[in-house]
């Protein structure tokens, strides 16, 4: 499904974290079985891929509610989300937590052609500033919108609204999307923007970012400069 692309280059490019700006070599799926596993909250695989890009508290509250009482539930989830940050601090500390070839020059030439970039992500703030300090990102995006920033996570489109805050960007149909994610294409076509950009180095195929409203998908971040007429 596609939808008609806007006519000009994008005032703002709102990306993704894990599986869009960096790379995921595998890690967060078994961290997420971890945490179901650890805090004995039931799921199906089929059911975890739909939620990809989701924030992760809030996946794993919705998860532990099908099965548990509210406060349990709560409390389950809580646990979860510690064990599968804890999983993926490990997968830092060990070496991994590399960019996504060539995101960092996209970034930048984007940058230097006059386009703001904000990152976003499903991951809770804490964890987002430690892969961001791991990377060496502190100047590298204009803005980093965190989860606790606005009322729910993706598909809602308040993270695409708080990087426009952020950023002072406006209108919304000058702002570009770009994930690796159903629920990050959601996101976008939820906000308005202009563009929708689905990218196929992370968690979901072309299949299925396929079958979400999208106007472009790409190999990688890496082509987004190239998709915009920037040399």
């Amino acid at each position: 499904m596609s939808a008609q692309p806007a006519p000009l280059r994008p005032l703002l490019v709102v990306t993704d974290l894990m599986g869009t700006t960096l790379r995921d070599d595998g890690a967060v799926l078994p961290a997420y079985r971890a945490a179901f596993a650890e805090c004995a909250i039931p799921f199906t695989e089929e059911a975890l891929a739909a939620k990809r890009g989701a924030h992760k508290l809030s996946l794993f509250a919705e998860f532990a509610a099908r099965r548990y009482a509210a406060d349990e539930a709560g409390r389950r989830a809580a646990a979860a989300l510690e064990v599968f940050e804890r999983q993926l601090r490990h997968f830092l500390a060990s070496g991994g937590g590399t960019p996504i070839d060539g995101a960092e020059e996209a970034v930048t030439r984007l940058r230097a052609a006059g386009i703001k970039v904000a990152l976003t992500s499903g991951f809770d703030r804490g964890l987002i500033a430690d892969i961001v300090k791991h990377c060496g990102w502190g100047e590298l995006f204009d803005a980093v919108v965190y989860p606790d920033e606005v009322p729910a996570g993706r598909p809602a489109p308040y993270l695409v609204f708080q990087a426009m805050q952020k950023t002072r960007i406006e209108p919304v149909a000058r702002v570009a999307t770009i994930g690796d994610t159903a629920l990050d294409l959601e996101a976008g076509s939820n906000a308005g923007a202009g563009w929708v950009i689905g990218v196929l180095s992370g968690a979901h195929d072309a299949e299925t970012l396929g079958r979400t409203p999208h106007t472009h998908l790409l190999p990688s971040i890496a082509a987004l400069p190239a998709l915009f007429g920037i040399p």
